[in-house]
């Protein structure tokens, strides 16, 4: 019960802050906050897979579903967000394309790889445990060197930038990161399912909190527009309409001796 009250707020949690997310893309479209909209809804569906599995019981389909958004596919996507953030347009484009393209061959990847054993029904199994060696290289490579653009980024950012926004979001961001792979540390102290559950749940805060120092900016206050001057002849008394909207008398023109 405790797993999928967890998982259920993982992803309720992740699927809120990804909706956030999508809602600023649509106003600025700026692609950093697009790419990190994908990312937090692959975090969505990883606890949503995560929830299943707990309350009915791990079978092939969610078990195929928490490994490929849970292990593969997000973490490369958050690490693009970064790349849009930091790096130039041509170069986050060209890397734009080969996420989607890994995360589409990833993807029929683990639809058809076979079980190498028979998964267990009430606990989380390892994908060690029950899936070939090309499903977890593509783990292995895709949340290592996501998380280490995304680590990569944030010493970088603190080293060049030297804005304190942008570094701090970026901090925020690789922590979040380095939370949600903890999964396998909390594993040793509780068990599998509460032990991702609870990494998720972290890290996705995290993750959101990064994401909303990048992409707020400090406000400017608005320019008023200039006062205009009425015409009121030479050496008459003329009106100037302030911004506000109120007339002052002043004299235009030269006065006469």
């Amino acid at each position: 019960m405790l797993h999928t009250a967890l998982a259920s707020a993982a992803a309720l949690v992740a699927l809120a802050f990804s909706m956030c997310t999508f809602e600023r893309w649509l106003a600025r479209h700026r692609p950093h906050e697009l790419a990190w909209s994908v990312s937090l809804a692959l975090f969505s569906l990883a606890s949503a897979a995560l929830a299943a599995g707990a309350a009915l019981g791990w079978g092939p389909v969610a078990f195929r579903l928490f490994y490929l958004f849970g292990a593969i596919v997000n973490v490369p996507f958050l690490a693009l967000g970064t790349v849009y953030l930091l790096g130039s347009r041509p170069r986050a484009d060209r890397c734009a394309v080969g996420v989607v393209v890994f995360s589409a061959f990833a993807a029929g990847v683990v639809a058809v790889a076979p079980f190498t054993a028979s998964l267990p029904r009430n606990e989380l199994a390892r994908g060690s445990e029950v899936f070939g060696p090309l499903p977890r290289i593509l783990a292995a490579s895709a949340s290592g060197l996501g998380a280490l653009v995304v680590v990569a980024g944030a010493v970088w950012s603190a080293a060049k930038v030297r804005r304190a926004r942008v570094v701090t979001a970026n901090v925020l961001i690789a922590l979040g990161t380095l939370i949600t792979g903890a999964s396998g540390l909390l594993n040793s102290v509780l068990d599998e399912m509460t032990g991702f559950a609870v990494a998720l749940v972290a890290g996705i805060t995290v993750l959101f909190a990064g994401f909303l120092v990048a992409t707020t900016g400090p406000r400017r206050a608005p320019t008023p527009p200039p006062a205009r001057a009425l015409p009121g002849g030479s050496g008459e008394p003329g009106r100037v309409v302030a911004p506000t909207g109120h007339a002052t008398t002043v004299r235009v023109g030269v006065d006469r001796a």
